[in-house]
């Protein structure tokens, strides 16, 4: 399956318009970004990640010390030698739950956790049968904002399908992001 068969521009537009939509309601300042991540795979695994984020202000079951984000993403792997590379396009759609963890070395800190789905076009990658095209996206973060409107964040990123069809050896990263908030 890839993004030009019917069922992978089905994938897109229903991430697009979710997003998109509850993307609209964002408009106080900060409650956008746009975030660039270096990914650091297993072995010879790199990767971008491009992707929009939008906060969602004061919903009812989120403890007030929590933010919920909500993020959009476009992945591109690569592993292999330049010359004779696999890649791998992914989308992904996640809510991220962010906590301050204080302020430290003059700047202010939060964590973060998410679990969210993600789309790969193909489901043989670096070796690895992943079996579905379907795959969770989980991530653990720590977070530094570098001033009003712009934060660093390392972040660990595993992708699996939880065991639904096997082989499941999922695959894991390291990330370094930056965002620019609005």
């Amino acid at each position: 399956m890839s993004f030009g068969s019917k069922s992978g521009r089905s994938v897109l537009l229903v991430l697009g318009l979710a997003f998109g939509l509850a993307a609209a309601s964002a408009h106080a300042e900060n409650q956008q970004a746009l975030a660039v991540d270096y990914l650091q795979g297993e072995g010879d695994v790199q990767g971008i990640k491009l992707a929009y984020q939008y906060r969602v202000t004061n919903p009812t079951w989120v403890p007030a010390q929590v933010e919920l984000w909500l993020e959009s993403s476009a992945n591109f792997w690569r592993y292999g030698p330049h010359n004779s590379s696999d890649r791998n396009l992914v989308v992904a759609a996640s809510p991220v739950l962010r906590w301050s963890l204080g302020r430290a070395w003059g700047l202010d800190w939060q964590g973060e956790f998410g679990i969210g789905v993600s789309f790969l076009d193909d489901t043989y990658f670096a070796g690895k049968n992943v079996s579905t095209h379907y795959q969770f996206e989980d991530r653990l973060g720590l977070m530094a904002w570098i001033s009003d409107h712009e934060s660093l964040s390392l972040r660990y990123l595993h992708y699996s399908n939880a065991g639904l069809k096997h082989p499941n050896p999922g695959l894991d990263f390291v990330s370094l992001s930056y965002s620019y908030y609005f």
